[in-house]
């Protein structure tokens, strides 16, 4: 395998690390809200009808503030290897917790085992954010397409995981037995990482690129004392306020990809149930049943797995792959086309029939069609990968070689920023379109 492959490799893989496990968390809605937390305490608690937000709120701002730290703390100027060694030990230990606490039987700790969960989710994406975050700045340093490597990793992931929970629950539909298969998959997945962590400095190709970039900025670590720390922290913010004066354009991009896709996808998306309309039976009477699919459909969970997960990570990473021969707009002009793709997508979902657990619309479903939030699904899937791609790589490009690792860890930290906005304010989107049943 010549050194470009093995570099696209590590790309694709490494991002597929990172997502794989908060996928792996993600898709197991059914196993955490109908298995877990199903018990009589819980049923009517609120931490059980709005599990997802919790989850992706804790997930998302551990996410965002450890990149931030790792983003900002960057003596060397670029990542720093021996964190991404760490914080790949560090999430296997914290999935063969989950496995464990998947295993015991917690049916009179519901609370608890929801702290527990929120606790664990939060750890695992603090190492979550060091490592991608480290990853984007050491690939930085590479032609562009290995950036995009990395962002198309995070939808194979997607479409991995998804793929599996269909075949889970075809094969295995209980939802202990599915969440632990899922949960082991992500430990192995997480021990292959290593391999791909010690060959990539080996090859000639990286050699060659980390050589060019390091010729003018030498990284070697130097032994510092307490006070020049802080100085090297007020270094580091000057050096990058430089780097966002020039790549402000597709900071925003980013953020603003992620943080509408993070606002519709998963936590409303999951929540539109298929349309239902009323049938004449021959006796007379009336039925209320499914359109475009049957009842079992969606009552096993396909309409969600598919429609929601699988369809998203797919089409995202259609658009991922689109990015590599097409690239339009430009990196000036980027940010026009995503503006747009929020105005537009966020209306037709919230119009879509959209029934979370436990609460009411605040208005009627206008637009009572599977078809159409399919589509839209689709295209907002594709839009997602495409637009994100080209955020990531037009950014360490604006720059110098030299800050092209600190483009790419920036541009990761408003990747993740951008997430972290999206799931809080989806639960903000939550509020406005619904309100509380009155008893």
């Amino acid at each position: 395998m010549t050194g470009t492959e093995w570099c696209s490799l590590f790309s694709s893989s490494m991002e597929l690390v990172y997502s794989c496990p908060g996928t792996c968390l993600l898709q197991q809605k059914k196993y955490f809200e109908d298995y877990k937390l199903n018990t009589p305490t819980s049923q009517d608690a609120t931490y059980r009808s709005e599990f997802m937000f919790y989850l992706g709120i804790v997930s998302q701002v551990s996410n965002a503030v450890i990149s931030c730290v790792n983003t900002f703390f960057q003596f060397g100027g670029q990542a720093s290897t021996r964190r991404i060694a760490i914080a790949l030990f560090m999430m296997v230990v914290i999935f063969i917790v989950t496995v464990i606490l998947a295993m015991i039987d917690t049916s009179n700790i519901p609370l608890m085992f929801f702290v527990l969960t929120m606790v664990s989710a939060s750890l695992l994406n603090c190492c979550a954010g060091v490592y991608q975050n480290s990853t984007f700045g050491l690939a930085a340093i590479l032609p562009m397409k290995y950036t995009n490597a990395i962002v198309l990793g995070t939808n194979l992931s997607g479409v991995f995981t998804s793929v599996i929970s269909v075949i889970s629950i075809a094969a295995a539909p209980n939802p202990r037995t599915s969440a632990v298969y899922y949960f082991i998959v992500a430990i192995v997945v997480l021990l292959l990482a290593f391999d791909c962590y010690f060959l990539l400095p080996l090859t000639k190709y990286y050699q060659y690129y980390q050589k060019s970039v390091h010729g003018s900025q030498p990284v070697e670590e130097k032994k510092m004392a307490c006070g020049d720390y802080l100085r090297a922290f007020i270094d580091s913010c000057k050096t990058y306020w430089v780097v966002i004066k020039k790549i402000k354009l597709q900071l925003f991009g980013v953020w603003c990809t992620f943080c509408v896709s993070l606002i519709l996808f998963p936590a409303i998306q999951s929540n539109v149930l298929m349309v239902r309309e009323t049938f004449a039976n021959e006796n007379g009477t009336e039925t209320l049943r499914t359109v475009t699919f049957s009842e079992d459909f969606e009552k096993k969970g396909y309409w969600t797995t598919i429609f929601t997960f699988l369809s998203f990570n797919l089409f995202a990473f259609l658009g991922n792959l689109t990015s590599e021969w097409i690239k339009w707009p430009g990196p000036r002009r980027v940010w026009i086309p995503i503006v747009l793709r929020a105005v537009i997508l966020i209306p037709i979902y919230v119009f879509c029939n959209y029934q979370p657990f436990g609460v009411a619309r605040r208005f009627p479903v206008y637009i009572p069609n599977d078809v159409v939030f399919i589509l839209a699904g689709i295209i907002m899937a594709f839009t997602s990968g495409y637009y994100s791609s080209l955020t990531m790589m037009y950014g360490p490009k604006e720059v110098e070689p030299a800050m092209m690792g600190r483009a790419g860890m920036m541009m990761a930290f408003f990747l993740v920023l951008g997430i972290t906005s999206g799931v809080n304010l989806s639960l903000v989107l939550q509020r406005l379109v619904t309100t509380q049943i009155e008893a």
